[in-house]
């Protein structure tokens, strides 16, 4: 029996999360599967994403019929069990006999074959298991534990989140978490919109931002205009941070790749100059091929050791983060993600706002943000930034936020729920978008 395309590539992807520290989806969307039928594609999405979203569910069904510990199975065999048991367990389209046979012929593929009766075992076993609910379960959900369990969460996390945002919240974090999140997208020419359309993708309008789009239907990614870098796709919260910095006639945008707010900040100020800096030339490629704005210059440089004397009048410090607020699209970071990687981080952070800071020309804005959920990459930072230098105060993000509404920008209606105090702060499953934060500095 052979392997569908699908499966073999959920496999090898997810063989090379567990094992490279690779991200899914850049794989997802890497050239090496472009080449998948549309529907193969899909299956093979929602078979790497599911796995990742429930692994600690599936890890409990799977070991509750083994014979072995976890632990000590090869990761080529347990990665087999994982993507049977996430289709037996949570598809109804797929016949349980299918995902069966061929994760057993996934563990042949992988020169595994003394383990495929120990592997056929647990999955004829497994293949009787009613099919799962979520939201049936979260429902009974009462404790930060149960909430952990419901929804295939570290337990330290979300005690971290029910601590910090309530109980209501953190389930509703959780719940996002699980979920297929939307497609959202920038367009940046009314060719590119028009071939959207030729090609039957179907668009609704943007949930926080006037100039966001969300995708209903369709496939993008295969679009000449995609593939060409007139269609980005770029969470809306992720949008809104690049707008916070505002008009200018001089930027530094520090930790820039990807390039998507680089991008923002280049055409919504096309008189001003953009200075990019990111710190591996490998992600600077990929940015400059993502932003060709004639006003943009690229750097390769460290920020917290910047090689430029040059103060500015915006700056963007967008530093590189746990990224818990972005788990529905990078559902690996949250099995990866230690406590102690907090304050590794935090020491980074603090000192990239640290050197960013200095050049900021007198009468100019700053703009920290991440994707993080976590106070110590957040408000702490800042705070120890800030508590060093008096020459530099926060300006509430509420205003911004209500200039933007003024010009029609932000659609969103309640800038209350967007606020933290002076911070701006999106919340998965409270808010249509990841979770972002955003703190402006200005320097008196």
């Amino acid at each position: 029996m052979s392997v569908s395309p699908s499966r073999a590539a959920a496999f090898d992807i997810l063989l090379r999360v567990e094992s490279k520290n690779a991200f899914a989806d850049e794989l997802l969307h890497s050239s090496a599967y472009a080449k998948l039928s549309a529907a193969d594609h899909g299956l093979a999405t929602e078979l790497v994403m599911g796995v990742l979203r429930w692994r600690s569910v599936l890890d409990e069904e799977i070991a509750d019929r083994s014979s072995q510990k976890l632990a000590r199975l090869d990761p080529e065999v347990l990665i087999s069990l994982r993507l049977a048991a996430y289709q037996l367990l949570y598809l109804t389209r797929v016949p349980g006999r299918a995902a069966v046979n061929e994760s057993v012929e996934l563990v042949k593929r992988a020169r595994k074959k003394s383990a495929v009766p120990f592997v056929n075992a647990v999955l004829r076993n497994l293949d009787s298991v009613p099919k799962r609910s979520a939201a049936a379960a979260a429902a009974t959900a009462a404790t930060a534990e149960e909430l952990a369990q419901s929804f295939s969460h570290p337990l330290w996390l979300v005690e971290r989140w029910v601590k910090q945002f309530g109980f209501a919240a953190a389930g509703d974090i959780c719940s996002h978490d699980q979920q297929v999140p939307p497609l959202s997208i920038r367009i940046h020419s009314d060719a590119a919109r028009d071939e959207l359309h030729k090609a039957g993708v179907a668009l609704g309008l943007g949930r926080l931002l006037k100039s966001a789009h969300r995708v209903a239907a369709g496939d993008v990614h295969h679009t000449h205009g995609f593939r060409e870098g007139m269609v980005t796709a770029q969470d809306e919260a992720s949008q809104l941070v690049a707008l916070l910095v505002g008009d200018g006639s001089s930027f530094l945008d520090c930790c820039a790749a990807p390039g998507g707010k680089t991008r923002i900040l280049a055409e919504r100020n096309p008189s001003a100059t953009v200075l990019a800096a990111e710190l591996y030339p490998q992600r600077a490629r990929l940015l400059r091929k993502l932003v060709r704005a004639s006003n943009v210059q690229l750097i390769v440089a460290d920020a917290r050791n910047f090689p430029v004397s040059t103060l500015f009048d915006r700056v963007l410090v967008d530093v590189p983060c746990s990224g818990t607020g972005t788990l529905a699209r990078n559902p690996e970071i949250k099995w990866r993600l230690r406590p102690e990687d907090l304050t590794d981080l935090q020491g980074r952070q603090i000192a990239i706002l640290q050197a960013a800071v200095q050049h900021m020309a007198k009468g100019g804005r700053l703009v920290y943000s991440t994707c993080s959920l976590e106070r110590e990459e957040n408000q702490d930072v800042v705070e120890a930034v800030l508590s060093k230098d008096s020459a530099f105060h926060l300006i509430e993000s509420r205003t911004r936020l209500a200039e933007l509404q003024a010009e029609g920008e932000l659609v969103w209606t309640d800038l209350n729920s967007l606020a933290d105090g002076p911070y701006l702060r999106t919340i998965p499953g409270i808010h249509p978008c990841d979770g972002f934060f955003a703190a402006i500095i200005e320097k008196v």
